[in-house]
């Protein structure tokens, strides 16, 4: 009989620890969906190195990585006198990274002399796609606003 009482205070202890973790459940409510995944519109030119130069690329990047150091490597061949090319890695400059929202990595960024973001490019970008797209953004006689296609123009 002592038995018998014992599997009912378990089992009692058992069914209101599970009342208790659904009413927890219940209250929580998920975050709204968020967007995710986007490249900043403008960048403060002051915020990066050379912003007196007609154009930037950014490349927002971190250590964990795989795919951002060859994406770094490909962006840093367009410098020039026209370009300043500046890699952003999370861990030395997670300021910029939560000033412009980067949530994925990695971002790339070609910003004109005002900051206005005319080509951005989220994973990884063959070197031909890069170069042609700066290309496009340098071209005087680009008629649109933005130099890549209209997936990749924010």
């Amino acid at each position: 009989m002592g038995e018998m009482v014992w599997r009912l205070v378990v089992l009692g202890a058992v069914v209101a620890a599970a009342v208790v973790v659904s009413l927890r459940r219940r209250r929580v409510r998920p975050a709204p969906t968020q967007p995710r995944g986007e490249v900043p519109a403008q960048l403060d030119r002051a915020d990066f190195s050379a912003p007196q130069s007609p154009w930037l690329v950014v490349v927002f990047t971190s250590a964990t990585c795989a795919t951002c150091g060859d994406v770094a490597r490909k962006a840093a061949v367009l410098t020039s006198r026209d370009v300043a090319v500046q890699e952003v890695e999370y861990a030395r400059d997670r300021t910029l990274h939560d000033k412009y929202r980067i949530d994925a990595v990695p971002a790339t960024v070609i910003a004109d002399a005002d900051g206005v973001t005319r080509y951005g490019h989220l994973g990884p970008i063959s070197a031909t796609d890069l170069w042609a797209a700066m290309a496009r953004c340098r071209d005087p006689q680009l008629a649109t606003p933005a130099c890549g296609d209209d997936s990749d123009a924010r």
